[in-house]
């Protein structure tokens, strides 16, 4: 079993450049309650968290620790598999948006260093003969490791619905009705990673880290509690916000097309998971990144383009098409796919 550290806040520590700063805590509990004061209060502090920082940390979220863990342990259980073995599920004629993605493959946009990282991604579930779905089918190593699959199909299910309540709060927000926003999600290519971060033995390349700064894709990420620390959240200053791993907690954060459609009323932040001090340590994360169907125009709407300033400050590109170019700066597709 994977021991997850448990920390009574998600805070920064202050030494060096990180900025003592956390960020905001929120309680869903209350966009449950019935309660209109509280789901309010909630709703409110879900957007402005996303038009400040673009994160926040979600607390009483109903996800339970129990499947987390065992999660943890089946990605465990793949991971430590042969690399033969592992890469008997590669997926690279779909982008590796599916299946199995080697050590090394994956980089951020603009740093050519590889991340050193390994992960399996996971969608929703559909028939082998549904045609009419425009996401990848999902493939599992039910040979190798035969309760992964009834257990992150699980976790990705509990996660999916989770992602559409806060959807919902961030669309009320805006001032749209209640599903907008999770309307435009319906047959998007959602994924769910279970990363990998293996020790750094002793030849990392040169400018190589657990995953280099960047900005999320998507619509909005729901990251479950990592087994270690290394995250960290750039402020309004450029100085990091180091988050502490807490059991209790899922992070969120808004990504790239949700800026784009709001005019970056929503942020997209920068972050980055830092190399350990100790390099025998091992570390685990599971994100879903919450996408749009691929036909969903990211245009910014002209309502908030007018509480932005009045001028438009991103493209007008189709949810597809903006996947497709991210995927190939990432060094996960080619520019001919």
């Amino acid at each position: 079993m994977i021991h997850k550290r448990i920390i009574e806040t998600l805070s920064s520590t202050g030494h060096n450049d990180i900025m003592v700063r956390t960020i905001p805590v929120i309680d869903f509990q209350n966009f449950q309650s019935n309660n209109e004061i509280k789901r309010q209060e909630f709703i409110d502090k879900v957007g402005e968290s996303l038009k400040d920082i673009g994160f926040f940390a979600l607390k009483n979220h109903g996800i339970p620790a129990e499947l987390i863990e065992q999660s943890y342990a089946q990605g465990d259980e793949f991971f430590s598999l042969d690399e033969k073995t592992k890469r008997s599920y590669l997926q690279p004629e779909i982008s590796h948006q599916r299946g199995y993605t080697a050590f090394g493959v994956e980089h951020a946009k603009d740093n050519p260093a590889p991340d050193l990282k390994e992960f399996w991604q996971t969608g929703r579930s559909h028939q082998h003969d549904d045609n009419s779905k425009t996401y990848p089918q999902n493939v599992w190593p039910d040979d190798t490791v035969p309760e992964f699959h009834s257990v992150i199909d699980d976790l990705y299910t509990r996660m999916e619905s989770l992602s559409q309540d806060l959807l919902s709060a961030c669309s009320i927000y805006l001032g749209k009705d209640s599903k907008w926003l999770g309307e435009m999600t319906t047959d998007g290519n959602t994924i769910m990673r279970i990363i990998h971060y293996p020790p750094l033995g002793d030849d990392v390349a040169p400018g190589a880290v657990r995953s280099a700064a960047h900005e999320d894709i998507n619509f909005i990420t729901l990251l479950v509690t990592a087994t270690a620390d290394g995250l960290e959240v750039m402020d309004h200053d450029g100085s990091w916000i180091k988050v502490e791993g807490d059991a209790r907690y899922i992070i969120v954060d808004s990504g790239d097309m949700i800026q784009n459609l709001t005019n970056g009323l929503f942020k997209s932040t920068t972050h980055r998971v830092v190399n350990p001090s100790s390099k025998s340590k091992r570390r685990f994360s599971m994100p879903m990144f919450v996408h749009p169907r691929n036909q969903i125009d990211l245009t910014p709407r002209p309502e908030f383009i007018e509480m932005t300033g009045g001028e438009s400050k991103f493209e007008t590109i189709t949810a597809g098409d903006y996947l497709h170019q991210r995927l190939v700066e990432i060094g996960l597709a080619t520019s001919d796919d």
